[in-house]
């Protein structure tokens, strides 16, 4: 038997027999008993209840020992004393930063309680077009989870003159993905957030494509000053507040805050400061969500909605509070609070066994248990045997020139060079000028001034293999290099080092598997993490990719990377200030426009 979110019929083929069973007149196919209840609706936990589940559905949350004196259930599960709450349900997510597919993605939330995403798949939008974000959505539709389409409207993130995108999602694309497929339930983040406020004619374009079918639309926004503007504009959610003055703004503005939380050791974990209009100055936690955004495969697994919920329990939320947060909140902003999210009758019995320290022990998804006691249930291992395959096209789309210079000119005299300063959390980064004087080779320089490479390659066969060349300030790399083919948002080729031989040996690592993540030293490739499936994914298990991923990131450390390796991936996503690097060249953020590298 396998599950996916089709399995469960629509509520009205299932009502007399729900009312059926919740009166006790038919037996229910499942009670769990010997349990507390986490009431997201009124944010209480109960003693001594059960849950009655039939078709999929919750039936009846009744005193414990109830279902005794009616017909007797086909199936009892003990809980032993823990608590059941809603599935979570993350309202921003990106699959694509798993490293992993759908199918394989459904296996860690599933570990971590979360039964419902909603996924805002613009990474393979940007290398794929419409096709990628379908094979998306087919491969979500085989999956155990609720998966939810946000539709990617930034494709490319910026313009052509600013960067070479493998897609380009026209408003018309945008509505006719809306129009063709039910799961499409809002706009994605609009992260072009300038253009927006400055009232972009195609920006307002798709975002005219959600509002005239009365779909929300989603945002991504860095400054207080354009809130009002954004606001104006239609946009009703972010995941981007990074601290409490902004987050207080959005809020009363109107639009959701999306409170994200992550391995404190990432951009990610913005929810400590982003979380205190609340615990700080009286605000209403009834607009506010707890979402994931990014994760590897690694930190999905060990940094899951569940700990965003238990870091907001940490930052003074109340247990039920921060539930309601992770699962009721997320499933009412996008219009879903009546099927998921909570425990009345006639909801999705998606459901969370817990323990008193608020960790997941067992998960329903549908009323099937696919997590028992922490480990992956026989319902869920052949489901997972039987994921979505990938079509040819891909596996193929990493296109890159023969002639390769990965590095710039040496200076022929004093320069100043416009170079991309890294320091953490690694989301914003200053533009620094270096004066450089002249040297006869490239590595004094570099070592004198604390400077390394960086290149951007053009991998979508559109420009004749176009690059470009920067500097990185503070980046760290002594004597190595590293590469990526997930450089945000066109996702480019971008690779650093101290060093152009170990530069082409990344490279050459990358075109070889058709897509990757790879630490090289001393000519000498030592940690790769392989993504073949449109240079963004692999095809392998969560766990499997979670060991490569691990591994990845001891040696990205052993060679003195500054900056994890999510946050690199970023150097080259050209809306976020001060000074980004694409196939095009240097970007200055917020003006938009292409710098030299030396002035």
């Amino acid at each position: 038997m396998t599950i996916t979110r089709f399995s469960v019929a629509p509520l009205h083929e299932s009502t007399i027999h729900l009312a059926a069973v919740a009166s006790g007149r038919a037996p229910a196919d499942l009670v769990i008993t010997g349990a507390r209840t986490l009431s997201t609706y009124s944010e209480r936990i109960a003693p001594e209840r059960e849950i009655w589940v039939a078709n999929g559905r919750i039936a009846a949350v009744m005193p414990a020992g109830a279902y005794k004196s009616g017909p007797a259930p086909k199936r009892v599960y003990d809980a032993k004393g823990g608590t059941i709450a809603p599935g979570l349900v993350d309202p921003h997510i990106h699959v694509e930063s798993s490293m992993v597919t759908a199918c394989a993605y459904a296996e860690a939330a599933l570990l971590n309680g979360t039964t419902t995403i909603f996924c805002d798949s613009h990474e393979i939008g940007n290398v794929m077009d419409v096709a990628g974000v379908e094979a998306m959505l087919e491969d979500a539709r085989m999956a155990p989870l609720s998966i939810f389409l946000t539709v990617p409207s930034t494709v490319p993130a910026t313009s052509p003159e600013l960067e070479t995108a493998g897609g380009d999602l026209t408003p018309a694309k945008i509505g006719a993905l809306f129009d063709k497929w039910p799961e499409a339930l809002a706009l994605g983040e609009k992260m072009d957030f300038v253009p927006v406020t400055m009232g972009d004619p195609r920006s307002h374009a798709i975002i005219a494509e959600a509002l005239k079918r009365n779909r929300p639309v989603s945002g991504h926004i860095s400054g207080r000053e354009l809130v009002p503007a954004y606001a104006a504009a239609g946009v009703t959610d972010t995941h981007e507040a990074i601290d409490r003055a902004i987050a207080d703004d959005l809020i009363d503005a109107g639009i959701w805050v999306f409170l994200r939380g992550g391995n404190p050791a990432t951009p990610w974990n913005s929810i400590v400061e982003a979380i205190k209009p609340i615990t700080e100055l009286g605000a209403s936690h009834k607009r506010f969500c707890l979402c994931t955004d990014d994760r590897d495969a690694d930190d999905l697994l060990n940094f899951g909605l569940d700990w965003v919920v238990r870091e907001a329990i940490r930052c003074g939320m109340k247990p039920e509070q921060a539930w309601a947060m992770g699962s009721l909140h997320g499933a009412t902003r996008f219009g879903l609070g009546d099927e998921i999210g909570g425990l009345g009758g006639g909801r999705r019995a998606d459901l969370v066994l817990l323990d008193d320290e608020m960790k997941p022990v067992s998960t329903w998804y549908g009323g099937e248990l696919m997590v028992d006691d922490r480990k992956v249930a026989p319902v869920l291992e052949e489901t997972l045997n039987q994921r979505y395959r990938y079509p040819a096209t891909a596996y193929n789309t990493v296109h890159l020139p023969k002639t390769r210079k990965l590095v710039p000119d040496l200076p022929s005299g004093p320069v100043v060079a416009n170079a991309i300063g890294i320091e953490m959390p690694g989301i914003v980064l200053p533009h620094r000028k270096v004066a450089i004087a002249p040297a006869n080779d490239w590595a004094s320089i570099l070592e004198r001034d604390n400077l390394s490479f960086v290149t951007v390659i053009e991998r979508h066969g559109k420009s004749d293999g176009g690059m470009a060349h920067g500097l990185l300030h503070d980046f760290g790399i002594k004597d190595g290099a590293v590469g990526s083919s997930v450089g945000h948002d066109s996702h480019n080729i971008i690779v650093a080092g101290s060093n152009e031989a170990d530069m082409a040996l990344a490279l050459d690592t990358i075109e070889a598997a058709k897509g990757g993540i790879v630490v090289v030293q001393q000519g000498k490739v030592i940690a790769f993490v392989g993504l073949p499936v449109a240079g963004l994914l692999s095809d392998k298990r969560v766990h499997e990719v979670a060991a490569e991923n691990q591994a990845l990131k001891t040696a990205w450390s052993a060679v003195g990377c500054t900056i994890p390796y999510m946050g690199f991936n970023l150097i080259p996503l050209s809306v976020i200030p001060e000074i980004r690097i694409t196939d095009k060249g240097l970007v200055k953020v917020p003006e938009m426009v292409i710098a030299p590298l030396y002035d």
